[in-house]
């Protein structure tokens, strides 16, 4: 997968997607603008469901929503028949606006508050995922004071380093998630949670990292699991509904295309769980998936206005667009790889150049693209970025008070504004005075 599947050049040369010049976005959204293709975004939804069911037909698919929880986005998916994976109370706020079933819900996190937990229980959410001993007490806490119960998966760390960037790792033994299953801390919370009234253990959670590019690692994943959940059967008879080996799957950044085989992901874990099962002679539990950037990543294209330009002799020439970190901070923190195109023409028959594209940012390592050859260019073109649908708006900020850009979906030669572009007013209304304390 690489640019939206509606992306097209027009016969005068623009890029368009959904039928829409982004030339046209430009001019009636401004930029930096993010757009999004809703036929990509269901395509995705589909192809991953009808793999994973048809590998192993009692899969469930969570959308995890940390990748962009914007509630036109997940409604679209929840008509797709996807769940949603939150991980704070506005992303549990948010699923709740856009109509998703809070019983399709996972509550996710690391340091979930009592509040969190209250609202999550209230509402319904399906299941909550317990990471650490102080929120098997919060939660237990909450089940006793609201006379309610919840279902819960015990998030273990397996002690598998992912071979991922190490900021992306999650499944190693030194990481802040998870019950590690080596040091007896996961076997002691199951112990705790099988003794809490108000808590039904009904699976294990483990999630190695993201953009995880050899599939087998889930094989090791899921055995692990198995093992843990058999010796559980074996101490407190509690057998697993659920195992989940959470996502991040392997998507490149560069639209290359070169992404993980989710097909070959979903045959490894449905092997992996027929034969851990039946060796353990555990029944066949149900297996959640948690997708992010595999689906929302594709639909989505960042739209950039050329600004100054700076070249070095013997040294490289910098391009300038008006967005950059503060709304895509992966390659400052992740060194994510992008592309881009020329989006108000096509550059055919231009001698190339390479060029960096940096951001407008007061920051030396605001570069969206270090290296890449294209057409010359000057002020006022438009940059087109695939391959921008995920964890950009999602970790996007007023960096330098810069207002954070507006959102488009684009579908069938129409467009809709999802989430319009901050204002001043929007930066500053948090600030309680902006008069200097009188001395």
């Amino acid at each position: 997968m690489s640019w939206p599947v509606t992306t097209r050049r027009e016969p005068d040369g623009a890029l368009s997607t959904g039928g829409v010049p982004l030339p046209r976005l430009a001019a009636e959204f401004g930029t930096p603008l993010y757009l999004f293709d809703e036929a990509t975004l269901r395509q995705r939804a589909r192809e991953i469901q009808a793999t994973f069911r048809a590998s192993y037909p009692d899969s469930r698919i969570i959308y995890a929503g940390k990748a962009l929880l914007s509630p036109t986005i997940v409604g679209i998916l929840a008509e797709e028949g996807l769940g949603l994976d939150v991980v704070s109370g506005g992303e549990l706020a948010a699923g709740l606006r856009a109509g998703v079933p809070p019983a399709a819900m996972t509550f996710h996190g690391n340091n979930k508050s009592a509040d969190e937990l209250r609202d999550a229980v209230a509402a319904g959410v399906g299941l909550i995922a317990l990471d650490n001993d102080l929120e098997i007490e919060l939660l237990a806490a909450v089940v006793s004071e609201l006379g309610a119960s919840a279902s819960v998966l015990l998030r273990l760390n397996p002690g598998i380093a992912a071979h991922t960037n190490a900021k992306m790792r999650t499944g190693a033994i030194d990481s802040k998630f998870g019950f590690p299953i080596e040091t007896g801390q996961a076997m002691a919370a199951a112990e705790r949670v099988a003794a809490t009234p108000g808590l039904e253990l009904v699976g294990y959670h483990a999630h190695i990292g993201s953009q995880i590019f050899d599939p087998t690692l889930v094989r090791t994943t899921i055995d692990r699991l198995l093992e843990f959940a058999a010796a559980v059967r074996d101490r407190f008879g509690i057998e697993p509904q659920a195992i989940v080996p959470g996502g991040g799957f392997g998507v490149a950044d560069d639209a290359s295309g070169a992404d993980v085989s989710i097909a070959e992901w979903a045959q490894v874990a449905a092997d992996a769980l027929r034969s851990g099962a039946n060796r353990r002679s555990l029944p066949l539990p149900d297996l959640i998936v948690e997708p992010g950037r595999a689906i929302v990543g594709p639909a989505g294209v960042a739209l950039y206005r050329v600004g100054a330009r700076k070249a070095i002799p013997g040294v490289r020439t910098y391009i300038s667009v008006d967005g950059g970190m503060a709304d895509n901070i992966r390659p400052s923190l992740y060194g994510a790889k992008y592309s881009a195109t020329l989006a108000n023409r096509d550059g055919a028959g231009e001698t190339m150049e390479t060029v960096t594209i940096a951001g407008k940012y007061c920051e030396s390592g605001d570069l969206l693209i270090e290296s890449i050859d294209l057409p010359p260019l000057v002020p006022g073109d438009l940059l087109a970025m695939p391959m921008a649908g995920a964890y950009c708006l999602a970790m996007a900020s007023n960096y330098n008070l810069a207002p954070r850009p507006a959102a488009v979906l684009v579908q069938d030669g129409t467009s809709r504004l999802f989430r319009r572009r901050e204002t001043l007013d929007d930066m500053l209304a948090t600030e309680v005075t902006t008069t200097a304390l009188a001395r």
